[in-house]
């Protein structure tokens, strides 16, 4: 066999390798296409999606062929590169925290803050939600941290209404937020204070993942009975005894950084990656505890199910991440509100 013949046969069979795995990643991603229902508005959209799916396809692999403590995984955001996920979720709007909060209080005492909590299996946390297109991140870590007390105290798991919030809480309207545009959670426990409480999910839908936009503030729904918030704590920053203290009492409205890639395609275990604490959206911490050699929060979020673990992360705790200010800065920005 001549040196020409080899060559021939070499480059063919790199080739048809090439080939084979563009292939197999076209049958992948038509597969995700499938499972997400993603529709294309053109040609040009449909080459950038894919484009940015087989770019998150490789991350992923790289990062899962690490062995770290955690994993990536395709989700709905999987066609989307940083930028375009940024402006997706509107998370590019910092949640500023305002010096006048007349209602804030300290934390009550904790005789002994326990090992570990998660308020997913008291019956104190409702089913994850999806802000959709709409950076209404703070108003779902508003009312899952309502939900969450408002149960401890009553023992009834009510669904409260983001939606009124987005459509009433906001500068047109008197208040201090801005809809789809982002806010912050201590405005909102005091929006609910000034207004005697919150509708239910039930009788005030949420419409605005859809929409796009905040809608108009709708009075016909009525408060949900003894609802009303008295006052609320803010949480000592930076400092994980706190934070396992006020979780030992109740659900933690929380700030977080989540706009980088990891976080975006976050599938399992503790996440421990990239995240800085440039605060850009608002979650609910539900509990604490240790997994696999690692101690971590666990995060409600509100992208659906489709994203993370079934739509909860574990957040790497400890003192060493971003020098005491939390993973992602979850410690910087905690409150809760009391009825």
């Amino acid at each position: 066999m001549n040196i020409y013949t080899i060559i021939m046969r070499t480059s063919f069979l790199l080739l048809f390798f090439v080939s084979f795995a563009k292939a197999s990643l076209v049958d992948r991603f038509e597969n995700w296409v499938s499972e997400f229902k993603m529709k294309f508005e053109s040609h040009v959209v449909f080459e950038r999606v894919f484009k940015n799916w087989v770019s998150n396809h490789k991350f992923i692999e790289e990062i899962n062929s690490k062995n770290l403590t955690y994993k990536l995984g395709h989700n709905q955001f999987s066609g989307m590169d940083s930028i375009e996920f940024r402006d997706y979720l509107g998370i590019s709007n910092i949640l500023l925290s305002d010096e006048h909060k007349p209602l804030a209080q300290s934390i009550e005492p904790v005789d002994k803050i326990p090992d570990s909590v998660d308020w997913t299996e008291t019956g104190a946390v409702t089913p994850v939600k999806d802000q959709g297109q709409c950076g209404s991140c703070w108003s779902f870590s508003t009312t899952g941290a309502l939900e969450g007390v408002y149960f401890n105290k009553y023992k009834s798991l009510q669904s409260f209404s983001e939606q009124q919030l987005v459509d009433c809480d906001n500068r047109r309207n008197g208040g201090k937020d801005m809809g789809c545009s982002g806010g912050l959670m201590d405005n909102a426990f005091s929006w609910i204070s000034k207004h005697g409480g919150l509708c239910s999910e039930l009788d005030y839908p949420y419409v605005s993942g859809t929409t796009k936009e905040t809608g108009t503030c709708q009075n016909g729904c009525a408060v949900v009975k003894n609802s009303r918030i008295s006052s609320f704590v803010d949480v000592k920053p930076s400092s994980d005894e706190e934070m396992m203290k006020a979780l030992s009492l109740n659900p933690v409205s929380i700030a977080i950084q989540a706009d980088q890639r990891e976080f975006q395609l976050y599938k399992s275990g503790v996440f421990t990656g990239n995240c800085g604490t440039k605060l850009d959206h608002g979650v609910l911490a539900v509990g604490y505890g240790y997994f696999e050699g690692e101690d971590f929060y666990l995060v409600k979020n509100s992208w659906s199910t489709s994203w993370g673990d079934k739509g909860y992360i574990k957040l790497g705790r400890g003192t060493k991440y971003n020098n005491g200010d939390g993973q992602c800065g979850m410690l910087l920005q905690a409150s809760y509100p009391v009825l």
